[in-house]
């Protein structure tokens, strides 16, 4: 963890662009400055290129006052690595519950909700992709620490899933769970830098390369392969 800077001139200052600012918010919460970081970055800008002013700015607050909720950027940008961790499982894992009880395949819908995530308006998803590749080592440790969730949930899922389908059983499930989770993410790291055109194509080509994942578990295991 890094230790708290001290506050400088240079932060306390107000600079010409903060003086445009209609009013300064009295108290602003963890929330309103993550909502505030999301804003400012985009497909081709990541978090770790968001300076402390810039971030103050968008939530109307001085630049000190930033300080109340974080130690600095790298543990806001911390904080939304797990946010969107969360956000991502639990919207996922709601989507593979709805497929389980329904005649959709769980990988189609799956692979559906995670692109629908991908172009949504908040965002979220972009900070854990790249952040993953292109952030500190801090940033990378959350996001593989997010990914570590997204595995051991899956492989519950996973096992639960097969177990429903005439008590089938996965050949080292955990291991299945870590291939889906690293080339899903891969993949949609690449997603990003292509046009949502593109979707269809990408959901086609990453279905089926789960499928064929889950089947050759499944045969290894000795059992017949998965719809």
């Amino acid at each position: 963890m890094t230790a708290q800077p001290s506050l400088t001139a240079t932060d306390l200052a107000v600079s010409p662009a903060d003086e445009t600012l209609p009013a300064r918010k009295g108290a602003i919460s963890r929330d309103d400055l993550l909502a505030a970081a999301l804003a400012l970055i985009g497909p081709h800008r990541s978090v770790s290129t968001l300076s402390l002013r810039e971030v103050a700015r968008e939530a109307g607050i001085a630049p000190n006052s930033f300080y109340r909720q974080f130690r600095d950027m790298d543990e806001l940008t911390v904080a939304l690595i797990d946010l969107a961790g969360r956000s991502l499982r639990t919207i996922i894992g709601q989507a593979r519950q709805r497929a389980a009880s329904s005649d959709r395949s769980v990988i189609r819908v799956s692979v559906e909700t995670f692109f629908e995530q991908l172009r949504a308006d908040d965002r979220l998803l972009h900070v854990m992709l790249r952040e993953g590749s292109a952030g500190s080592d801090a940033f990378k440790h959350a996001v593989e620490r997010e990914l570590n969730y997204f595995e051991e949930e899956l492989c519950v899922d996973l096992i639960r899933l097969a177990a429903a389908d005439n008590g089938a059983v996965l050949h080292e499930p955990h291991l299945v769970a870590k291939a889906i989770t690293r080339l899903v993410f891969a993949m949609g790291g690449s997603a990003l830098d292509q046009p949502p055109e593109k979707d269809p194509e990408l959901i086609d080509q990453l279905s089926q390369m789960l499928r064929m994942i889950i089947t050759g578990a499944r045969t290894i295991a000795g059992n017949p392969p998965t719809r």
